[in-house]
């Protein structure tokens, strides 16, 4: 959930080089030192040098966790970033059988905050500082998008929409996410680029379109809306990323949502039915650890190495992988139209690849 240029790059900060600390080799072509944080020692995505902003009374900051780790070549963040897509891709084969045996709301409730308790372990066990309060504000963008607004919405919606039929339509995402990402950085992908994506998209509505019968329903409503918000939490995780580990930009979001959703999973809880069975415990797992913290990890860790729109991109081979879990997972008929979308896809998502940023 790209040597090129990243488009998560941050502004140049004030540097206090006296007081950075080392703990093993500099991001290359920086000449600035920086420190690692990962719950097992090792460096995380990330694209520029790490700092220690100066205050507005001069003393630099107490070191945090927006140290930047050294950067992951292009070939291995366009890995995690792929791997990202595959965690992804059973996300709404894993709801719908969460459904089975949670409410919308509460299945949203419970599998964040067993998500934020698996993230708060990793960042005990590796004694990460909290962010600087700079960052709080995106961490809250990247908890409102990807946490709570997409599960809610895209849970809400396949209530009503097939997992084929909501997978397809979210396969607009990579394009919503690569122009929020140049509203949000400023930085503005080669015609090339664009063409690419748009044909992607129009390939992935026109499929959409053809599979509804060409009318939208309330499911698409809380689709389109999820594509909003999972987008805009997209660029700013990936901005994210750039300054900090991506599993730490996930981590603290989900964190920072964990007071209230303890509350909300006590509440929902108390007002939705529950019915237990094993389609809906495994579904509710994935969700939580597969979908939520592990795919958000490699996904922003993807981004931060070879930039948010090119990341985007990657995720329109989603809904395709999506149908064939629907197909082998929940037992739903896949469209004969579902090949030739995806070698349309596909090859969008090549020159996508191979396109200047």
């Amino acid at each position: 959930m790209r040597a090129y240029d990243s488009a998560t790059a941050s502004t140049a900060i004030a540097v206090t080089a006296p007081e950075t600390r080392t703990s093993g080799p500099s991001a290359p072509g920086t000449g600035v030192a920086h420190r690692t944080d990962g719950p097992s020692g090792s460096s995380a995505s990330g694209t520029g040098a790490s700092h220690r902003a100066a205050g507005p009374s001069g003393p630099a900051a107490p070191a945090t966790a927006s140290r930047t780790p050294a950067a992951d070549s292009p070939s291995r963040g366009t890995l995690l970033a792929g791997l990202g897509v595959v965690a992804f891709s059973l996300t709404f084969p894993s709801t719908v059988w969460g459904l089975e045996s949670f409410g919308p709301w509460s299945l949203v409730a419970v599998r964040s905050t067993l998500a934020a308790l698996v993230a708060g372990v990793f960042l005990l066990a590796g004694r990460v500082p909290p962010p600087e309060r700079r960052h709080w504000a995106g961490l809250a963008v990247v908890a409102g998008g990807v946490v709570v607004g997409f599960p809610l919405l895209t849970s809400l919606a396949l209530q009503t929409s097939t997992t084929s039929h909501a997978a397809v339509v979210v396969g607009l995402l990579p394009l919503t996410t690569a122009t929020l990402a140049a509203l949000r950085t400023g930085r503005r992908p080669s015609r090339t680029f664009w063409i690419a994506a748009v044909s992607g998209a129009v390939v992935v509505l026109g499929f959409t379109l053809a599979e509804s019968g060409g009318a939208l329903s309330t499911g698409d409503l809380y689709l389109f809306g999820a594509l909003l918000v999972c987008a805009a939490g997209y660029t700013e995780g990936g901005r994210l990323a750039a300054l900090m580990p991506g599993w730490q930009v996930i981590g603290w979001a989900l964190v920072l949502c964990l007071p209230l959703m303890l509350v909300a999973s006590a509440v929902t809880l108390s007002l939705e039915p529950v019915h237990l069975n094993a389609h809906g415990v495994v579904g509710l797992v994935w969700v939580a650890a597969g979908s939520t913290f592990f795919g958000l990890y490699v996904w922003y860790r993807g981004m931060a190495a070879i930039g948010i729109p090119k990341a985007s991109q990657l995720q329109l081979a989603q809904p395709l992988l999506t149908l064939v879990w629907s197909v082998s997972l929940l037992g739903e008929t896949l469209s004969p139209a579902a090949p030739v979308a995806a070698v349309a896809v596909l090859v969008c998502i090549a020159v996508t690849q191979r396109s200047k940023s």
